[in-house]
Parts: structure tokens; sequence; C-alpha cells
């Protein structure tokens, strides 16, 4: 029996995606029928039944749908016990139904965050083990669009001045791609070219986002970027051309794995199916064991002596 290695190893790093949750104060019904509280528990209690474990939880904007404290209460009583049983940290995004101040206090523990704390735009760096996630805050208060400030391009280029060890996933809640429904190019992420700017030739390995209420990928600048459908309720795709038309289901989050040579985005519907086959973990490794077949370690486990990651450089041919 010849042995061989798989083409890739366990991936350096994990995140799980989840986007536009929509909670409502009061425990209170999207559409008076949409329970989107309860769809973000459900989605958590088929995650954790997976034994997957995510270095970190990113929620790419729309977490409170009118922007109350108490549905940012609800969410941090829901999300805290997961993310402590599964070690994971979890990163914030603003979205356009998100109140800066409230997301502030609620979320990221920010005392006084009203006055000029709740106008300035939530961006933040986090480093997730040598990978770092920037948080870009994409919104426009009492707009349902996107913009990006001059004096955010700024901040956002002087921090990839510097490359990460792992390189950098860019998080923000309008994605910049195009749209396959009309009407979202209203709420669409405005000026798309001074962001582009930036991100070319960055450290930036992929852009993750939401807004959409449907998964979606595309190219920006060069970079790959997936949007996560929503949790709460989606867009129905196969509206008449022209249309729009969302639905209370097919709900959806991601999964992100991130490998030394590329950034692998799965999506992962929401719901229970009938079974036509189950292996389980062990069974899998006498499998693969049997066929002489190994999976690699993880290519990078700590961040000391480990040199910067960098861009491949491509390759033109005339």
């Amino acid at each position: 029996m010849t042995s061989r290695t798989a083409e890739y190893p366990r991936p350096d790093h994990f995140l799980l995606h989840i986007s536009d949750t929509h909670v409502l104060a009061g425990g209170a019904m999207l559409y008076d029928r949409v329970a989107s509280e309860r769809h973000l528990q459900t989605l958590f209690d088929e995650f954790e039944a997976s034994g997957a474990r995510p270095d970190a939880i990113v929620f790419t904007g729309d977490l409170a749908d009118k922007g109350e404290p108490d549905a940012y209460d609800r969410i941090r009583r829901i999300v805290d016990p997961v993310a402590e049983r599964l070690g994971a940290q979890v990163i914030w995004v603003m979205g356009n139904h998100d109140d800066r101040s409230a997301f502030r206090r609620g979320l990221l523990g920010e005392s006084g965050a009203g006055g000029m704390g709740g106008a300035r735009p939530v961006d933040r760096v986090d480093d997730v083990d040598g990978l770092r996630v920037i948080t870009l805050d994409s919104t426009v208060p009492g707009h349902h669009h996107g913009e990006i400030a001059p004096a955010q391009l700024d901040w956002l280029a002087e921090e990839l001045a510097i490359p990460a060890p792992h390189g950098t996933i860019l998080a923000m809640h309008h994605p910049p791609v195009p749209s396959v429904l009309d009407l979202a190019v209203s709420v669409e992420l405005r000026d798309q070219a001074g962001l582009a700017e930036v991100v070319e030739g960055s450290d930036i390995r992929s852009i993750i986002a939401g807004h959409l209420h449907y998964s979606s990928t595309a190219m920006f600048a060069g970079v790959p970027v997936s949007v996560a459908s929503a949790s709460c309720y989606t867009q129905d795709l196969n509206v008449p051309v022209g249309g729009t038309r969302g639905r209370d289901g097919a709900r959806a989050f991601n999964l992100v794995h991130v490998y030394p040579s590329t950034v692998l985005h799965s999506v992962v519907p929401l719901g229970a199916f009938p079974t036509l086959d189950w292996i389980d973990a062990d069974e899998s490794a006498r499998r693969l064991g049997t066929s002489g077949i190994s999976i690699a370690d993880a290519a990078a486990t700590s961040v000391p002596n480990e040199p910067p990651f960098t861009m491949p450089i491509p390759v033109l041919v005339g």
C-alpha cells in the first residue's frame, strides 16, 4: 500500500462567521412572525452539537434590528456562554440597524458611549493567534447604505502597513460586491474605489461581510469576498427578475478555515434533514488509515519566531 499525505494540512485558524441576527428587545418577532432570537439560539445548538471549536466567532453586523440596548443584552446572554464553552473570542461588527452607542455599551463594554463615542465609527483590530481581524464600520447613522470615510481609510492603511504574522481578515457589514437583486443597490456600499486602493496589495486574505441576507462570493481588489447569509430571515434569489422577496427560512452561517495558501469559506444551512449515511470520526480515521492517507497538522501553531505572512506574487504571462 502506498501512503500519501493529503494536499492540505489542518487549517491554521478557524472562524465561525454569523451575520444579521436582527434581535429585538423583549423577545419581539420580526415581521410579527420571525423568531430571530430563537433562531440564533438554534444556530448555536446545532453548531455546538458538531463538536467544532473555532478560534473566534465573528458577527458581521445588524446584531439588533432597532439598536435597542435590551436586544444587545439578549444577544450576550446567548453568545457569552457558548463562547466560553468553545474557548472562542467574539468579534462584533457594526451594521446599519445597529446603534453605535448601545453597541459600544452592550457588546464592547465601553461605558459613557454617548456623545462623540456614539458618533465615532466602531473600527477595531483583534489578534487571533497571529491572524489579524480588522473590523471596519461601514455604517452611516440614520441610513441603510454604507460608506467608509477618508479618515477610516487612512486608519486602515496605517494598520495594514505592517503585515500580520498570518495575514488579515477584513470584517465589515456592507460587502463590496454586486448584488443580483436590483433593489439592493439602494443600500450598497458607496464609493468603493478608495477602499480598493487600500486593500489591493495588502496582506488582507479575505473580506467577510453580511447585509444581503443571502450567501454570496466575489472578488474585490484582488481579494476574495464572502458574504454570509442571515440567521433570522433570508432573501429568495429565485424571485421573479427585478423583484425582492424575503422569506422565513433558508437560514445559514459560514465556516472560515484559514490555511497557509488559501482561505476556505463554507456555507452551513440551518435545519434538520433526512440522513442518508453517517460515518463517525473514528470510522473516518480508520478508512483513511486503511488507505494509507494522513492529514498533516496545522502549519502554524504559534506566532513567535514565525515570519510575517506575505501575499503570493502573481505571475503575469504575456
